[in-house]
Parts: structure tokens; sequence; C-alpha cells
């Protein structure tokens, strides 16, 4: 993971792409019962602890580790196998010649029978993959994986440690989300949480992108 870090900047400028790629689930557009009365001099502001539930929405998020961008988001109802493949294939039509390397947690929509299938479509890979729970490629997670990570594919995928999610960089724009826009806000309906989310990037790509600053280079820590 931390060699991938490195590297970042410099495939960035051949022209390849390192995404850091994540879910945010179970965002909860939660409504207050009443309006939030505002700071004035001598008083905080005062929020309404009751709440109106109205749903959650899920947004599979990206996060370009060399720029700082967060390009091609998706939100909607699930994080199903195919709700992943179908984020990952929207991602690599923005840049569809390119070479990409994602980085994932090792969650099993991560390791799917869809993602190989995408990848050995868009790389031209012309192999049997064999069949899932029988065979080959796609018989289980392990080789899946394997296959998913080749070096060697022009999209391929670089899993975190188990119980590692963290050292995935889309983690802290998670937080930066969480801190700027959902802790303090009120949202009238799911549809209202998207077009808010959705703004809120769109205003992070236009002021606040910067990449993050990884300075750990992998050295044994020492007693």
């Amino acid at each position: 993971m931390c060699d991938t870090y490195l590297e970042a900047p410099a495939r960035y400028a051949e022209g390849a792409h390192t995404i850091s790629t994540d879910e945010m689930t179970g965002i909860q557009a939660l409504e207050r019962a009443r309006p939030t009365k505002p700071m004035r001099p001598g008083e905080t502001e005062k929020r309404e602890f009751e709440y109106i539930r109205h749903g959650t929405l899920t947004l599979i998020a990206n996060f370009e580790v060399a720029t700082g961008q967060v390009p091609a988001p998706t939100l909607g109802p699930s994080r199903t196998e195919a709700d992943f493949a179908a984020h990952i294939a929207n991602t690599i039509a923005t840049d569809p010649q390119a070479y990409w390397t994602f980085l994932v947690d090792q969650l099993n929509t991560h390791q799917s029978d869809s993602l190989v299938r995408l990848v050995a479509d868009r790389c031209g890979i012309d192999t049997d993959l064999g069949e899932k729970g029988k065979s080959g490629i796609l018989q289980s997670m392990a080789p899946r994986a394997a296959f998913l990570s080749q070096p060697d594919h022009r999209i391929r995928f670089v899993y975190t440690p188990k119980h590692s999610s963290w050292l995935n960089q889309i983690e802290l724009w998670f937080s930066i989300l969480m801190r700027r826009l959902l802790k303090r806000a009120s949202f009238t309906s799911p549809e209202d949480l998207r077009g808010r989310i959705l703004a809120f990037i769109d205003y992070f790509n236009r002021i606040l992108t910067k990449p993050f600053k990884w300075t750990y280079t992998g050295r044994p820590l020492q007693a």
C-alpha cells in the first residue's frame, strides 16, 4: 500500500490513475424536528436533538491519490456486488485507455465474480476464467483476488492487509465529509441528502482538493 502511494505522483504524470476506493454505508437522511437556532452574540448555536428519519443512502467514493480529487462518485440504496462493479466500470469510463490501480479493502464485493469479468473484458484478457464455486479463477475469493491484483494488468487492485482498512486514504476523506457536511446538517429526504453530498463533492473538487501528505515509508518501528 505504501509503495503504491509513493509511486502515485509519478504514475499520474505518465497518465495512470491511483484510486483509493470504498463504500460509506447507511448515510442517514435525518431531518431535525425543529429548525436550528444560529449563533448570536453571547449564545452558541442550538440544534434540535429530535429528528425524523427519511431513509439511507450508500456512497461509493474514489480518491485520486496524486491530486486529491474525488471523481465519479456513486450514490444509491445499496452496496451489492453489482453496485461496486458498476461503480468501477463508470470510473474507468472517465479515461477508458488509461492504467488504473484501485486501492480497496478485502470486502467480498471487492473480489467478486463480476469484478473479474469486468477487468478481463476491459483489459482484453481472453482466457478461461472457470466457474464460480467450481473451478479456475472464479472458483473462490483467493484466486479472484490474485487475478485482480496482477501487476501486469492495465486495471488492477491493491488490497489492504486484513484489519487495516484505515490504511486506505478514502477513509480520511470520509471523515472530512462527515465533519463538514453530515454531522450538523438536516435533510428532508434521500433526494435532498444525495443532492447535497454531490454538491459538497463538487465544491471539494473545485476549492478544497489536495493530496494527503503520506509520510510513512515502511521502516520498522524502533522500541
